[in-house]
């Protein structure tokens, strides 16, 4: 199999007075996507949070509520793009109703070429997700067919959890993407480190990114720490820090980085060592 090519978006929050604004932003990263031949490209968790700059609100219950508003256009929008570019888009997170189940939820959206689209919802929610803004929380980890093989969407705060890695991993998920959204440098680097090590463990790809910039009307979007990545496991002949290629810190930028997973399936059964073939269930929690 020849190796795929990973679009990441370091996408920049910046005020607009327009739906149209966000869209002209957006569009411009999958434009230079396909140009660079990505076949998944990944934005950001919580990166429609920009629309809330239209009409701003400092009430964060209030103003998180008004982004459903939105939900339509935005996917709308995304399965127009990933149809007209014939690439998956992982457009990162939305706050907003979900058509399968009732509540609101910070859920990423996969949108497909064929027009199609599926959601994961974030399952662990931080302390703002659930005492500030009172989102509902997913119950499930999906993993997601795609032409290049088994896929998963593990959302910021969830890369934390090994578990949940674990759990796409089980079901065939070979290659993995962490939208995240972090306003400290000690939250990007628990996301950061924490993708590094799931790679390692579970012997997969994990692609990350994040927000840059700052939205000062916007409610815990004031901040904004970000840089995105392809990594894979430490181990040859993948690059010894495991990182294919990563951004300019808190710059809007796109990454691209190409894994072969022939590569990641040999190094998983041949590999220096086998992390995911040598786990000891039967030892674990005696």
């Amino acid at each position: 199999m020849p190796s795929i090519r990973i679009g990441a978006v370091q996408y920049k929050m910046k005020p607009i007075s327009s739906f149209e604004q966000f869209a002209e932003q957006a569009e411009s990263h999958v434009q230079v996507g396909a140009d660079f031949g990505a076949k998944f490209l990944l934005f950001p968790e919580l990166f429609t949070t920009q629309l809330l700059s239209i009409t701003p609100d400092r009430d964060p219950l209030r103003a998180i509520r008004s982004l459903d508003a939105y939900t339509e256009a935005y996917i709308e929008l995304f399965t127009r793009l990933a149809k007209e570019h014939s690439m998956y888009i992982i457009a990162g997170t939305h706050v907003g109703s979900l058509e399968t189940r009732p509540g609101l939820y910070n859920a990423a959206y996969l949108f497909a070429p064929d027009g199609s689209r599926q959601v994961q919802e974030k399952v662990h929610l931080t302390p703002t997700e659930k005492s500030d803004w009172k989102l509902d929380a997913g119950d499930v980890f999906r993993v997601f067919e795609t032409e290049y093989g088994k896929i998963a969407i593990v959302i910021c705060y969830d890369i934390e959890f090994p578990e949940a890695v674990s759990t796409v991993v089980q079901k065939g998920a070979e290659l993995l993407f962490c939208p995240s959204c972090t306003d400290d440098e000690q939250g990007f680097h628990r996301v950061r480190f924490t993708s590094h090590a799931r790679t390692i463990e579970h012997q997969v790809s994990v692609a990350v990114t994040g927000t840059v910039g700052y939205l000062p009307n916007v409610r815990y979007m004031e901040s904004n720490v970000g840089q995105a990545a392809i990594l894979v496991p430490c181990d040859v002949p993948f690059p010894p820090q495991g990182i294919v290629n990563q951004g300019i810190k808190n710059e809007e930028m796109v990454i691209f980085g190409d894994v072969d997973l022939s590569t990641l399936r040999e190094i998983r059964e041949n590999g220096s060592v086998r992390p995911w073939h040598d786990r000891r269930p039967d030892v674990y929690g005696k």
